[in-house]
């Protein structure tokens, strides 16, 4: 059984930094991509980073690119989202996915097989 258990979230400002952690258990890394999603409150859970669980390709969504950064250390079983330079509008729960699926020709249509619980962050202007 697949578990995903985020951490990290919290309140802060913007033009500061956060950085998300999510452990996996029951995971096998068989060459597919782990996550983050972000849904805001009325607004489609949105993909915000991906990244190859057996190489160092990633994928951003075009409005955090330069500012967050996807990492993994499979020693740990743990994703990381390190969140530089948060905007008010990146102001959502954050969910950590595995199994990830990312259509590079078909932006807004990402989507995963396994998803964590999810973690709020709120970024104040």
């Amino acid at each position: 059984q697949v578990q995903l258990v985020e951490s990290g979230g919290g309140s802060v400002q913007a033009g500061g930094s956060l950085r998300l952690s999510c452990v996996a258990s029951g995971y096998t890394y068989s060459g597919h991509y782990m996550g983050w999603f972000r849904q805001a409150p009325g607004k489609e859970r949105e993909g915000v980073a991906a990244i190859y669980t057996r190489g160092t390709t990633t994928y951003y969504r075009n409005s955090v690119r330069g500012r967050f950064t996807i990492s993994q250390d499979k020693a740990k079983n743990t994703l990381y989202l390190q969140m530089n330079r948060p905007k008010p509008e990146d102001t959502a729960i954050y969910y950590c996915a595995a199994d990830v699926v990312w259509p590079l020709t078909r932006p807004g249509q990402e989507t995963a097989d396994y998803w964590g619980q999810g973690t709020q962050v709120t970024v104040s202007s």
